[in-house]
This record gives structure tokens, sequence and C-alpha cells, in this order.
């Protein structure tokens, strides 16, 4: 039996995220991967797959490898929550019913996606909090969604997490100073994670988290894929700063409950 929303919400507040196993048949996961897949092949054959944004691996073993199928090379695809897979995942009213709550509010928007291929030989994401990414009026509350398409081990590069820093600043951040790191990729500095934990998951468990929760994937040495799908909601009516603060935005702001006129979200 799942525990009651209350514990959740405690658990949200206290450690920075939750977990909700089982939450959904891991053919829905199979369906996203098996979209994304075909989106990713049509953009390879040159079609139009906007809004979709797919983004390689630019390490430097990957630029040299033998050429494999498209979705080999990918790292994350952004922007698919208007494509009606992964829309109706983003807008299931019992994602919804996690997310409200944490909001604070019925008018919720979901403002980003990003599907995570993680193939064979990636590497993982250093430590680092989502708000680094989100210079939003109001800043918080901020809420992830992190579905685990296929089994997140050790192994393959499952998240690792440091519950409670959800009520620290966003913290120093430098970018990735691995050559050959992922664009976008930065990283928490002189901080101590010793105190950190792996998130060992399943296919179909859910991880909700705060914009502010501390936390990395490490590489997958694994021969195969860690796929995982990940949605971010916040007010219906937030300020994105985005474009005015880094010069673009790779956000896509789609109301998914409550007020869901045209003109709902604001951002420069």
């Amino acid at each position: 039996m799942l525990d009651p929303m209350p514990t959740r919400c405690d658990d949200f507040a206290t450690h920075g995220y939750f977990r909700v196993d089982g939450f959904t048949d891991p053919s829905t996961g199979a369906a996203m991967l098996e979209r994304v897949v075909d989106i990713v092949r049509r953009a390879d054959a040159g079609d139009d797959v906007e809004p979709a944004m797919i983004t390689i691996e630019e390490q430097a073993d990957y630029a040299e490898a033998t050429p494999r199928a498209p979705e080999d090379r990918v790292s994350k695809v952004f922007r698919l929550h208007r494509d009606p897979v992964f829309h109706a995942f983003a807008s299931d009213p019992r994602v919804l019913d996690l997310v409200r709550p944490l909001l604070g509010t019925d008018d919720v928007s979901c403002f980003l996606s990003q599907f995570i291929f993680k193939n064979p030989g990636a590497w993982g994401q250093p430590w680092h909090q989502d708000s680094l990414y989100f210079p939003f009026e109001p800043a918080r509350p901020i809420v992830g969604v992190w579905l685990a398409v296929t089994a997140a081990t050790l192994r393959n590069g499952c998240l690792h997490i440091l519950a409670g820093s959800n009520h620290e600043p966003v913290a120093a951040h430098v970018p990735d100073r691995r050559p050959g790191a992922n664009h976008g990729y930065f990283e928490i500095v002189d901080h101590d994670m010793d105190a950190a934990q792996p998130v060992l998951m399943e296919a179909g468990d859910l991880l909700v988290f705060d914009s502010h929760l501390m936390h990395r994937s490490t590489d997958n040495v694994s021969a195969g894929i860690r796929a995982a799908m990940v949605y971010h909601y916040a007010a219906t009516g937030t300020l994105d700063h985005s474009r005015e603060v880094f010069g673009y935005s790779i956000n896509d702001w789609v109301p998914v409950h409550g007020d869901v006129s045209p003109d709902s979200n604001r951002r420069i």
C-alpha cells in the first residue's frame, strides 16, 4: 500500500524528496522509449521534430566511435511534453495529485521535460541543484518528477542524492571540469557529500524531488541503457527569466491543471 499523502509531503519538506515504488507499469516507460527513439531517428533522417530538442554525448569516445544507431549517440531529448505520449504522463491526474500539494496550487504547468538515454559508456552528471538552471520568480517551489524507464543500478549510473540539501541555498557551481563534458553541465564544489546515498530503482518507480536537492548520476559502466523520463513543474503564472539571464531558454510552459488559458504563463 502506498504511503498516505501527508507522509510524502513531510518527507519532501524534510528530506527534499520521496519515492513511489511501482508507480506505473514498466510498459509506460517502454512506450516512451519507443516514441523517443522514433523522434530521434526521424530527426536523423532530416525531419522537423520541433519542439523536441536533441543533445548528443560530447565526450571524445562517443565522437570517435564507430557509427551506431542514431539513438546510441544521444544524451537527452528535451521539450517532449507536448507530444501525446509524454503529455499523457505529464498531465496524468495521479502525477498531479502528487505535485499539486507540493506546489500549493491547483494551477500547475509543466515547463521542462527531458528523456535521458544514459547509453553504455556515457558519463554521469556531476553534483548539482536544478534551481541553478531555473531563474524564476518566485524561485520556489519547483518540483521534479523522475520516472525510471529502465532499472537504475550502481553499474548503469543511478542517481545519488544528498537528503536534506533542499534546505540549503543554491550552492556555488562551476562548469563541469572534465574535458569533453556535455554542454550545460555544472558541478558543485567545496561541499561535503559524505552523507550521499544512491537511489536504486526499478522500471516504473517514481522519484519526486525539490529543485534545491543536490543530486548527481554516475557513469554507465554496464552494457545496457539506463533510461529515465523527467518532468519539472511550477505554478502557472511563474515569471521565467531564463532568456534574460542565459540568453536562451529550453523551457516550454504548458499548463496541465487549473488555469490552462494561453496567456496563463509569463516569461521574459
